[in-house]
């Protein structure tokens, strides 16, 4: 009798499940790769500095850098994660390049006011005007006072305008041949140098007090129509934002539509409409070439805008700058420390538009 011993049976093979990280690069990988083609352009360009007069190409070493880079991430992800990622790491990489290109304009003339700027800064540049200084000492407060004052007429000039002329392309002239003129025009206006917003400013006033006058309110004037088309165009893109189905709610409970527009709409998008007035404030508080036209040279104070030429920031620079005297550096300075001021108000500004934004817009939590 022969007895069969059955086979050992093997236990079932159980597929292993792939991991979530299986086909991607590690998340050092990017990083890697830059500082590799940072060493392989740094070394190019090494080369090419020491065998030639010219000394360390800077420029071409970060574009060599980031094409390199470009090649290899590309190059890598193919390899191990596909076609598709390598495409988005690749598309990833031009964006981040384009951003720090973009950058370094910004941090560039940022650092240069800050530098020269700080040389300039004084107690006395706070509080004293140019009045009778021909060197050293002196100050920009009446330049200071001029650009505040001016700046602020002429948003409390084009500030309603716009919204008033936004909400009524948005809320009633919406399709008509007059809203798509309004419009046009406003794009026209968009687009106009500011230059010729100072010539249209001194030839009104010119024409109603003859030639040669100077005064503040005609720099706010000319302000005022830099600063009407960019407040339209915004609050306009913001009033659209709004759901038709808010506006339908309130018409529901009988709320007429004047109402609903102040109640509804506007505190809706208050915070847009906050940003788009600011943005336009300082679109114009840098701007010299209608001030000149209009508001003129000064080196006293003046704080009344209908009375006499008013000195401004951008101007006080520009003539400090163009009008050097003896010691030609205490003219240098101030021009700086005038562009680091200007600078710093309009940081101010648009943290203080943050704020209002924050405040007035509307609570969702409620």
């Amino acid at each position: 009798m022969t007895v069969t011993t059955a086979p050992p049976q093997t236990p079932p093979s159980v597929p292993e499940t792939p991991r979530l990280t299986s086909g991607q690069l590690p998340k050092w990988a990017p990083w890697v790769l830059i500082v590799l083609s940072a060493v392989v352009s740094a070394a190019i360009f090494g080369v090419f500095a020491l065998t030639g007069d010219a000394g360390f190409n800077v420029a071409g070493f970060a574009v060599v850098t980031a094409l390199v880079y470009l090649a290899l991430i590309a190059i890598s992800s193919s390899m191990v994660e596909g076609r598709r990622k390598a495409v988005d790491r690749l598309v990833t990489g031009v964006v981040s390049i384009a951003f720090l290109i973009a950058m370094v304009p910004l941090v560039s003339v940022a650092a240069t006011v800050v530098v020269n700027g700080v040389a300039g800064i004084s107690a006395d540049f706070f509080t004293m005007s140019m009045r009778n200084v021909v060197g050293e000492g002196g100050g920009a407060l009446h330049a200071i006072v001029g650009t505040l004052l001016i700046t602020l007429a002429a948003a409390v000039i084009s500030i309603p305008i716009g919204i008033f002329t936004a909400i009524y392309l948005v809320e009633y002239g919406d399709g008509s041949r007059l809203s798509r003129a309004i419009t046009f025009l406003v794009d026209v206006m968009t687009g106009i140098p500011s230059i010729v917003a100072g010539l249209f400013a001194y030839a009104v006033f010119a024409l109603i007090f003859g030639p040669g006058i100077r005064m503040g309110i005609m720099g706010s004037i000319a302000l005022a129509v830099l600063m009407i088309p960019v407040v339209v165009r915004s609050t306009e893109e913001m009033l659209r934002l709004v759901p038709n189905e808010l506006r339908e709610a309130s018409y529901a409970l009988g709320v007429p539509k004047w109402r609903t527009i102040a109640k509804v709409v506007l505190p809706t998008s208050m915070a847009g409409i906050t940003t788009g007035v600011m943005l336009s404030i300082s679109r114009v508080i840098g701007e010299t070439a209608p001030l000149l036209l209009t508001a003129g040279v000064t080196t006293s104070m003046n704080y009344n805008l209908f009375d006499g030429r008013m000195m401004t920031l951008p101007v006080f620079a520009y003539s400090q700058y163009m009008n050097q005297g003896i010691p030609a550096q205490a003219f240098i300075d101030r021009a700086w420390a005038a562009a680091l001021v200007l600078i710093v108000i309009v940081m101010l500004l648009n943290l203080i538009a943050r704020l209002v934004a924050k405040v007035f817009s509307p609570k969702l939590g409620r």
